[in-house]
């Protein structure tokens, strides 16, 4: 994990005066866990990393250390190629990728975005045996997920239907369908994700084998509830560090 995310994890929740037991009821994990997350001596699985950025309000950005830009990006009109709108965005340089690294060989590699952006771009790695949920639990959040995979194998399981995917494979689907990544192959599975879509009421995680239960989710400084760390990036300019 990067350094300070699980204090900023503890800052975010005790600024909304929630227990530790509190939290972790709502999200249906143990205490000790989130404990364990915020001091540091543990790393969170990707959907429980979703369901504390959503409960406690807070977006991925925040959580890296990245401030929010002063003032939304211009889109252009322009043609994709002879570019003659406005200046083109700052470039990131990979080794400034903002990182995540995950329970059981997840990393999020955070891509160059501009706040008021109609995506959010993530370098993902799977390593063998890796997934998004330990647990077993199919994850839902709102928006739409786009991904192409660079290398390795991975298999996507969404509701009752299961695809692995190769090199050079894409998706798409509306991620309010309950869905599931998990590296059954041999060499670490790379790819780049985009999630397009607006803030709406969070759903939550389910068991791959039963329905489960919709999870809490957290208001925005503006009132509005944020749906997942995903939702959650598109919510930089309402949290500033």
């Amino acid at each position: 994990m990067p350094e300070n995310l699980g204090a900023r994890l503890r800052e975010a929740r005790m600024k909304r005066g929630l227990s530790l037991r509190s939290v972790a009821q709502a999200l249906g994990v143990s205490a000790s866990l989130i404990s364990q997350v915020e001091i540091g001596k543990t790393q969170p699985s990707v959907s429980t990393l979703y369901a504390l950025a959503s409960h406690l309000g807070v977006s991925l950005d925040e959580l890296l250390g990245i401030s929010a830009p002063t003032a939304a990006p211009t889109v252009s009109a322009a043609p994709l190629f002879g570019h003659s709108g406005p200046p083109l965005p700052d470039v990131q340089r990979a080794a400034d990728n903002p990182v995540i690294e995950m329970e059981n060989g997840v990393r999020w590699e955070r891509l160059a975005v501009g706040a008021g952006g109609p995506a959010d771009g993530l370098l993902v790695t799977y390593e063998p045996g890796a997934s998004s949920s330990i647990e077993g639990k199919l994850m839902r959040h709102a928006g739409v997920e786009y991904a192409y995979l660079l290398e390795g194998e991975l298999t996507l399981q969404l509701e009752f239907d299961t695809y692995v995917l190769h090199p050079g494979d894409s998706l798409q689907f509306d991620s309010t369908r309950p869905h599931l990544y998990t590296n059954r192959g041999t060499v670490p599975a790379k790819g780049v994700w985009f999630a397009v879509g607006r803030r709406q009421p969070y759903s939550g995680a389910t068991d791959a084998s039963a329905g489960g239960s919709a999870q809490a989710s957290g208001p925005t400084q503006s009132g509005a509830p944020i749906s997942s760390a995903v939702d959650a990036m598109r919510a930089m300019d309402d949290f500033r560090p």
